[in-house]
């Protein structure tokens, strides 16, 4: 090895932020691959010590120290493992580690009374090592082989070094330049390596452009063939938390609190805050002095609106301060189905309902409940309303038991149909015959204007025995 090599060494650990001794291990391995490969066998256990200082290479050849064994013995133990492996497969399962038997393998394997001759003081499962002094050939042959591995073990390396920066900080802010646009995925350069930002953690609002500095949220960091993926979003909720934290002093010394977040990226945003100290305005100090603070995070998110609310631990306050900016009269909570209805004036209910809806909506995400806005003076609750439907439903039967069916309004239609009624008992009423021969004398005043019309069918039969009577 030559001082370029070296050197070259020294500048990939200082620009990849690798360890020599990771580089040191990944060149041993690789001169390994390489011997094996042109000059020794496949199964040979080959070793190379790598001196980073002097950039010189030792080659050993390592073996493991075993008992003696005659070449029947190893026939036999051959055997034995052949009939253990063909029984597991009878019995459709693989052989268990504990039951494979250990052969002698004269590659990777010396017996004792060899070993013995080179070093006296070994014992069996110690390693023997023996240096090898490859050919001339192998400087040209083994560095390329070499080469090629190195930067294989060293991209290796990279990855784990980026993949585990980046995984201490998944939940964090961080800058980043749009590099490319592949369909509707943004692919974004973080520094050390390129992450992606997929269409739903993006602001649909936003366009992007090639060069373009924005600030993304580490979404997630996840291993792949080709590396650690990294997924970023300028759209996730705690992207907000994550701003107002870096702008409010008060939240990072954790003065004050963020209790809940809802929000729809590019349109609008609620925060909850909730100050530990009494004498701090929780909403005052993330406004900040004439909206200095929050007007900073609506610039980075693109003038995307944020409604700062007042936590509070009454649930039904905390409801009230929700729909801000509309001012509710009454909330009534149902904790045990998570449903509210609040209740405002005419003028406010479109402010407390937002536009397609948008205000109630992020409401109900912030406090957790399902909140109907209903007009002041309606019929509010649905629990109200339910309990109204029931005492109808009671109450219904009841009263048609009271109904006399002589007066009821459907023995009258069915006396109009010329249907069959019962009539009380002690006949018929007098009111009911004085209307009945009203309704006679106006059918003979018809029939004789209308002569050649037909009359018209009479209506029951009651009527046509009370004419015939007449």
């Amino acid at each position: 090895m030559s001082d370029e090599i070296q050197k070259a060494i020294k500048q990939i650990c200082d620009e990849k932020n690798i360890s020599e001794e990771s580089v040191v291990e990944t060149i041993e391995a690789a001169l390994a691959v390489a011997y094996r490969k042109d000059f020794g066998e496949k199964d040979e256990n080959i070793k190379v010590e790598f001196n980073l200082e002097t950039a010189a290479a030792r080659v050993f050849d390592v073996k493991t120290v075993a008992e003696d064994m005659t070449e029947d013995e190893i026939e036999k133990i051959k055997e034995d493992e052949k009939e253990k492996r063909e029984k597991a497969k009878e019995e459709g399962r693989e052989l268990a580690e504990e039951e494979r038997i250990v052969l002698f393998n004269p590659k990777t394997d010396i017996m004792i009374s060899e070993a013995k001759k080179v070093k006296k003081d070994i014992s069996i499962g110690d390693e023997m090592r023996t240096e090898l002094f490859p050919p001339e050939a192998y400087g040209r042959m083994a560095a390329q082989t070499a080469k090629q591995v190195i930067i294989q073990k060293l991209r290796e390396a990279e990855r784990d070094v980026i993949y585990n920066d980046y995984k201490n900080r998944e939940g964090e802010i961080i800058n980043a330049t749009v590099q490319r646009i592949e369909g509707r995925v943004v692919l974004v350069d973080i520094g050390q390596t390129t992450a992606v930002m997929p269409p739903q953690e993006q602001i649909d609002q936003e366009n992007y452009s090639s060069g373009q500095r924005i600030k993304v949220y580490i979404v997630s960091v996840t291993k792949t063939t080709k590396g650690p993926e990294i997924v970023v979003s300028r759209s996730h909720p705690e992207m907000v938390i994550k701003l107002f934290t870096m702008e409010v002093p008060e939240i990072a010394n954790d003065s004050i609190e963020i209790k809940a977040v809802a929000r729809e990226a590019g349109s609008r945003t609620k925060i909850a805050v909730l100050s530990k100290e009494t004498n701090i305005d929780p909403v005052g100090s993330c406004v900040g002095q004439r909206g200095t603070r929050v007007q900073t995070i609506i610039a980075e998110l693109g003038g995307e609106k944020i409604d700062i609310i007042e936590y509070d631990e009454d649930p039904i306050k905390f409801i009230v301060n929700s729909l801000s900016p509309a001012k509710v009269v009454s909330v009534k909570l149902d904790e045990k189905e998570g449903k509210a209805v609040a209740e405002v004036k005419e003028d406010q209910l479109s402010l407390a309902i937002g536009k397609s809806g948008q205000n109630v909506r992020l409401s109900a995400k912030l406090t957790g409940l399902k909140i109907d806005i209903r007009k002041e003076g309606e019929n509010t609750t649905e629990l109200n309303s339910e309990k109204k439907e029931d005492g109808e439903t009671k109450d219904k039967p009841k009263n048609e038991k009271d109904k006399d069916p002589s007066t009821g309004s459907e023995d009258k239609e069915d006396v109009n149909e010329g249907e069959k009624t019962k009539k009380p008992e002690g006949g018929t009423d007098d009111k009911e015959d004085k209307k009945e021969k009203k309704d006679n004398n106006k059918e003979k005043g018809k029939e004789k204007k209308e002569p050649k019309k037909e009359t018209k069918k009479k209506s029951s039969s009651k009527k046509k025995d009370e004419k015939e009577d007449e």
